[in-house]
């Protein structure tokens, strides 16, 4: 494969192939910045792929307690699915079991769009009658009454057909040490870029996915071509000086952030370069039959 040395770093001339999804924002208050980020560590948890967890979230940043609805300290908090109603499901499910009972929580939406998600409009029948409607200029919110106090939620939040899910770096070093430190720093720069998460642990998955198995109960497996401990036995795509890969996802609201990120991401690896960090970055892409969204890295590097 054709490649472009940037600082020492090889970048292979290929592109990640991602596909349409359906997505929103929240911010999550609470009477401080602990327990904002709590119930946003909570309901962003166990949402790494779509593939077994039903949706894939994470914590965009946090919002100062000026630029939230109640003046408090807030997290904004993305959250994707590969549908609408899937994404309404896991929705209310994580709000209402994570939100809904994290000390001082509150629920605002931050997305305006056409299509929208109900919210408070379900969580409401928790306060079984003694809940109070307001309504805020446009917005419409649910008072349900709680053991410390109240809970104060959006009654719904807008949500985008044209998120995009599944754009992806495969960073390759020599060994664990530098390939991880690669790695941080791409998914540090990419925490700068609004509108975008890495959903993975850490924004890092070790364990890359190809489409498919010999197990026919398998919808994916291991990426063996990009396994150093398979080269030799299956057909690989390393070369001899790299000892491990890792992966980082992007999931974005627009196409923009998700290319930002990637831009973001690439110019981090490069900038530490191969001495500390990587020595090749590539990218995953099953030909261009998987999704419409094609982020080639060369278009990526300035």
């Amino acid at each position: 494969m054709r490649t472009i040395t940037k600082n020492g770093v090889r970048i292979d001339d290929t592109f990640a192939e991602a596909f349409p999804m359906r997505g929103t924002a929240l911010i999550l208050t609470g009477p401080n910045k602990r327990w904002a980020r709590q119930a946003a560590v909570t309901m962003t948890g166990f949402a790494t792929s779509v593939i077994g967890c039903g949706c894939e979230a994470s914590i965009d940043g946090e919002v100062e307690a000026r630029d939230t609805p109640d003046g408090r300290p807030g997290v904004r908090v993305l959250i994707f699915a590969m549908s609408s109603n899937d994404l309404q499901t896991q929705l209310v499910n994580r709000v209402g079991q994570c939100v809904l009972t994290s000390p001082g929580s509150a629920c605002f939406s931050d997305l305006v769009a056409a299509d929208a998600l109900k919210v408070g409009d379900l969580l409401r029948y928790f306060g079984d009658g003694w809940q109070i409607s307001k309504k805020f200029g446009n917005r419409h919110f649910w008072r349900v009454p709680v053991m410390d106090g109240e809970f104060l939620c959006e009654a719904t939040t807008g949500f985008t057909k044209g998120a995009v899910g599944g754009g992806n770096l495969l960073i390759c070093g020599a060994d664990y040490e530098k390939t991880l430190r690669a790695a941080e720093a791409a998914v540090e720069a990419m925490n700068e870029v609004r509108d975008a998460i890495m959903p993975f642990p850490g924004g890092i998955v070790r364990s890359g996915s190809k489409v498919g198995s010999k197990y026919k109960a398998l919808h994916a497996s291991t990426n063996d071509a990009f396994c150093p401990s398979l080269r030799g036995m299956t057909k690989t795509a390393l070369d001899d000086d790299i000892g491990c890969v890792l992966e980082i996802v992007i999931d974005g609201l627009t196409e923009a952030a998700v290319a930002d990120a990637t831009r973001a991401g690439l110019a981090a690896i490069i900038k530490l370069g191969p001495r500390n960090g990587a020595r090749r970055v590539s990218a995953g892409n099953y030909g261009g039959k998987l999704g419409p969204f094609h982020f080639h890295l060369k278009d990526l590097l300035a």
